[in-house]
């Protein structure tokens, strides 16, 4: 996966991987909770278990922001892509 911190105002993503009707899906990373800086990028794997790849439908990253006194309105996002099939 590769992730790229467009947003000045997020520190941290955390990764997700979930089924068609996104339930989530047991995976591994080296990375549950990323910390990028803006226009930070970074590459990795995700691993899931053969018995939960069939299942595996989307991998997500969802932007975390942190609470303090700013009055303004806090987007948060979720950006998926949809796995491809690979072929064993």
């Amino acid at each position: 996966m590769h992730l790229f911190n467009k947003r000045q105002d997020v520190e941290y993503y955390e990764v997700g991987v979930f089924d068609a009707e996104w339930n989530p899906v047991p995976f591994v990373t080296g990375y549950r909770i990323i910390r990028l800086e803006y226009l930070e990028q970074v590459k990795f794997d995700v691993y899931i278990l053969k018995d939960d790849a069939d299942r595996a439908e989307f991998v997500c990253s969802r932007s975390k922001l942190r609470g303090d006194d700013t009055k303004g309105a806090m987007v948060a996002s979720r950006i998926c892509s949809r796995f491809s099939e690979v072929s064993q």
